[in-house]
Parts: C-alpha cells; sequence; structure tokens
C-alpha cells in the first residue's frame, strides 16, 4: 500500500554485514540446545515449549500485523492518549483512515503494537517520510530488534519510540502526510501504510 509515496525509504545498510540464515521456529527451538548464550537469546525472543501459539487464520500468510497505533502525551495530565486499534474482536483487519489532531509544542509519543505470525523475524526495523505541501521535511529510521511469533500469553509486542515535541508557528501548523514501513534484514517490506497528522494552536 503506497509503496510509491517515497522511493528512496530503504533502511540503511552496513557495510561487511551479512545476513544469517533464515531459520523457522521449530529449527530455532531444537538448535544448539547445549549453548548457553544462544538459550538465553532464543529465550529473550519468547521461543518456549510452554508457550501456546496465537492462533493464525488459515489463508493469512502474514508476518507483521499492525494491530494498533497511537500517540500519548507523557508531559501532558490534560492530552489523553490517541488509538487506532486496527483489528476487530475477531482478529480481522479493518481499514481505517489514520488520523492525529497534535497542537503545537505538545510533546507526544508514538505507539505500534504489532503481532508476528509464522515465523521469526530478525533485524526489523521501522521508517517513516513525513511530507508537508508534497515536501519531505521528515525522514526516520528506527530499529525494532528480532521477535519470535506472538503466543496467547503474550498476544502483540509494542514499540514505544522516543519522545517530541510538535513544532509551532505559523509555517509548522497544518496539515502532513506520512508513510510507514517495516521492514527486516532481508528488506523485505512487511507492512507499508499511510497515516496523516495535522498540527493544530
Amino acid at each position: 500500500m503506497a509503496d510509491n509515496f517515497d522511493d528512496d525509504l530503504v533502511p540503511e545498510t552496513v557495510e561487511g554485514y551479512v545476513v544469517g540464515e533464515k531459520k523457522t521456529v521449530d529449527e530455532y527451538t531444537k538448535l544448539d540446545a547445549e549453548d548457553e548464550s544462544l538459550a538465553k537469546w532464543k529465550a529473550s525472543l519468547g521461543l518456549s515449549a510452554n508457550s501456546t501459539p496465537y492462533p493464525v487464520k488459515a489463508g493469512d500468510n502474514r508476518t507483521v500485523v499492525l494491530v494498533e497505533i497511537g500517540l500519548e502525551f507523557p508531559e501532558s495530565n490534560d492530552l489523553k492518549p490517541i488509538f487506532f486499534n486496527l483489528e476487530d474482536a475477531k482478529g480481522n483487519t479493518v481499514s481505517k483512515d489514520i488520523k492525529f489532531n497534535i497542537k503545537e509544542k505538545s510533546v507526544y509519543q508514538l505507539v505500534l503494537r504489532f503481532r508476528i505470525q509464522g515465523e521469526i523475524i530478525t533485524g526489523l526495523k521501522y521508517l517513516h517520510s513525513i511530507k508537508k505541501t508534497g515536501i519531505r521535511v521528515d525522514k526516520m529510521e528506527e530499529p525494532l530488534g528480532s521477535y519470535a511469533p506472538n503466543t496467547v500469553e503474550k498476544p502483540y509486542y509494542e514499540s514505544n519510540f522516543d519522545a517530541v515535541e510538535a513544532p509551532s508557528g505559523f509555517l509548522a501548523r497544518g496539515d502532513y502526510s506520512a508513510i510507514t514501513k517495516l521492514v527486516d534484514d532481508d528488506k523485505k517490506v512487511h507492512l507499508s501504510f499511510p497515516w496523516n497528522f495535522t498540527i493544530t494552536k
């Protein structure tokens, strides 16, 4: 969705970095059971024989699913968090126009809640590009990490981004359009979605 918004919205490459061989969840679970450091890494991903895999509907081949996106205002008691739930009670993805109103000079924090299903994701990155009147005013790349498929016990992951202050002044106020991508270390785009926000007085 909206992949042509910004053709250069791709993750930066690290010279000399080689992507490791992909393995299934079962292969990772059985891998080097006596290797203590590997066992800790697998535990950090949530790979456990005692967990119940999150149920995935037949035919759903997505690996990264956006569950919710929102804004929190950590420095304000007056501004309530704004969240868009992108799944219904049955787990179906719903189509919504994602649009936020942000008061100038308010300090806000972007929050993503997402689910991993089917396979382990390594080196997941968050990228976004923001434009105002067709001109790019911000570009961001943020590493999110590696994730095992979610479980019934942990139905989604949450990423809270650094708080930033909304710009102020006549030129800053107005409508902005953005595109977000979630990309793994193979540069595979798992999610691409547009959203909008307005800086208000």
